[in-house]
């Protein structure tokens, strides 16, 4: 009971969390257009507050596979453990971000993660690999969509 009552409150702060709010501006204080690397970092941490907000716990973000191999952020989601790939974009010009999650990058997640899965030395429990899209709009606020089980 008093675990169910915590998990409610904290998807409650999470959720009303500022940064997904917020009306996005995409340019810094000299009016220059905000680096693809910063605009990969802000997604990667809007997805961890939504994916919070959904009830998972957060394991470990930017995990690099011993052999080769990255995962975003790996995370909780009740009894199941999974990895999670973040693709983030300006405006919605040429596809969604999903689309970038292609068969080389499902290979290079999956290296990752079974580099997590050998830490563990046991498989004895559900995984699965997820996507989550985050779309910025300047003057909107994002759009985040969580995809449970992306890809095999």
């Amino acid at each position: 009971m008093l675990v169910s009552m915590m998990r409610t409150w904290w998807s409650m702060i999470y959720r009303w969390h500022p940064l997904l709010w917020r009306s996005m501006k995409l340019n810094d204080k000299e009016g220059t257009r905000i680096s693809h690397i910063k605009i990969g970092k802000l997604g990667e941490r809007m997805a961890a507050i939504k994916l919070r907000a959904e009830g998972r716990k957060i394991l470990y973000r930017n995990y690099r596979g011993t052999r080769g191999g990255e995962i975003d952020i790996v995370a909780r989601d009740r009894d199941v453990l999974t990895f999670v790939e973040v693709k983030t974009r300006k405006k919605r010009m040429t596809g969604r971000p999903l689309d970038a999650v292609t068969p080389e990058k499902q290979k290079y997640i999956k290296r990752g993660a079974q580099s997590w899965l050998n830490m563990l030395k046991t498989e004895d429990f559900q995984w699965r690999y997820d996507v989550v899209e985050v779309e910025l709009t300047e003057g909107k606020r994002p759009e985040i969509t969580v995809i449970n089980g992306a890809f095999d």
